[in-house]
């Protein structure tokens, strides 16, 4: 099932233009993945039988950079939970969280960039008690600037990879994901003239003008992700000559992944025109068909690895019940319920996937690799020269 925004902003304007390329300014709420209706009804299902038995753990008392260690009463009361405008807690798990004594609320910050930059701002009077959705590209940026309490959770797999960047052990993994280019197989059945591409040279070519759209990545996570990965592939003396052959190309920025998701990309919005979009590994696995197909695939070539993070805030109002609240984040049954709510893969490699997410959304095996020290070292240059060359 196809989704659906008009194309304007959110404040009823038109998008901006600038520099040749057309931007959205929305901060959209819509989900990171077109889902079918019987794939929310099976997972709502799935939520209310998984969450019965879900619960916080027993949090640990913290203090700012130390982790946790000493047992402390059952965290309780009113808990703000801060994410990305692509993630929320069902009914079903609020409800079971406030059996367990917390009253969780959940604030939808908008995209992930856009989620950490309001982190730092509100550093000093924190907008809640607990964070999750910033992601390893963002993440030492909210580290750096002391936005977390450190806290190592005991409900941690022992699998889970911590963020190897100073400080990194102030946030938690909690899902994991590929950002890739996706096409809309069906457009390029119906022009056969244009091959698939498979590469990110490929889409360089005349045979892709004015065909896609990618997201900014200083407003967006997977934005970040892209750029990152072609930094890694063309390297830091190259990387600028390739963004500036897909300006030349046609390339469209918009500023978050559901904007150029639903606005921009043929293969969910009605008046969409660009059938190559950035998004993720996972999403051809909520473009099903009727048989069980689907009408969108990844290009595995094009891939970096996504890992968002939960973390306490410092200065929270409630941080007993924010641990208590990363703790749940990793219950099992919890991490279940993350391909049909966060549509990224869980933390816990034991836990069960869905035949869908097996058959059609798969890691990527050989991912672009992108090294976090890098990212945090020079994620700004990269912003700045990217702005100056794409949109200036």
């Amino acid at each position: 099932m196809s989704s659906t925004r008009p194309a304007v902003t959110d404040d009823g304007t038109p998008p901006s233009t600038t520099g040749g390329i057309t931007l959205h300014s929305t901060t959209s709420t819509t989900r990171r993945h077109p889902v079918r209706l019987a794939a929310l009804a099976l997972a709502s299902a799935t939520l209310l039988a998984a969450c019965a038995s879900a619960g916080p753990t027993p949090a640990s008392t913290t203090t700012p950079g130390a982790t946790a260690s000493t047992s402390e009463a059952p965290a309780s009361g009113p808990v703000t939970l801060l994410t990305h405008s692509s993630y929320e807690l069902s009914k079903e798990q609020i409800a079971d969280l406030k059996e367990k004594g917390l009253d969780v609320k959940v604030v939808q910050v908008g995209d992930g960039g856009t989620l950490v930059n309001q982190l730092i701002l509100t550093k000093d009077a924190p907008l809640g008690d607990v964070v999750f959705g910033v992601d390893n590209t963002f993440a030492s940026r909210a580290i750096d600037a002391g936005v977390f309490e450190a806290y190592t959770s005991p409900a941690l797999p022992a699998a889970a990879v911590p963020l190897k960047v100073a400080g990194g052990d102030a946030v938690t993994p909690v899902d994991q994901g590929d950002v890739c280019i996706n096409v809309d197989s069906v457009w390029f059945e119906k022009n056969p003239d244009v091959p698939v591409p498979a590469t990110l040279d490929d889409l360089t070519k005349p045979d892709y003008k004015d065909l896609v759209v990618l997201t900014n990545p200083a407003t967006s996570t997977p934005g970040l992700s892209f750029l990152a990965g072609t930094v890694s592939q063309y390297g830091a003396d190259g990387y600028l000559e390739y963004w500036t052959r897909l300006k030349d190309n046609g390339v469209r920025i918009a500023d978050s992944w559901s904007d150029a998701y639903y606005s921009d990309f043929t293969g969910a919005a009605e008046d969409g025109t660009r059938p190559i979009v950035l998004s993720y590994s996972s999403s051809p696995a909520y473009t099903l068909t009727d048989d069980g197909g689907t009408t969108t695939a990844s290009l595995p070539a094009t891939c970096t690895r996504q890992v968002e993070y939960a973390g306490v805030l410092a200065g929270a109002k409630n941080p007993a019940g924010a641990r208590a609240v990363v703790d749940y984040l990793l219950s099992p049954e919890l991490q279940a319920t993350l391909p049909d709510t966060a549509y990224m893969y869980p933390v816990d490699p034991d836990v069960a996937l869905p035949e869908s997410f097996q058959k059609h959304g798969a890691l990527a095996e050989n991912p672009i690799p992108v090294d976090p020290v890098v990212v945090a070292r020079d994620r700004d240059t990269w912003i700045s020269d990217w702005t100056d060359t794409v949109l200036g």
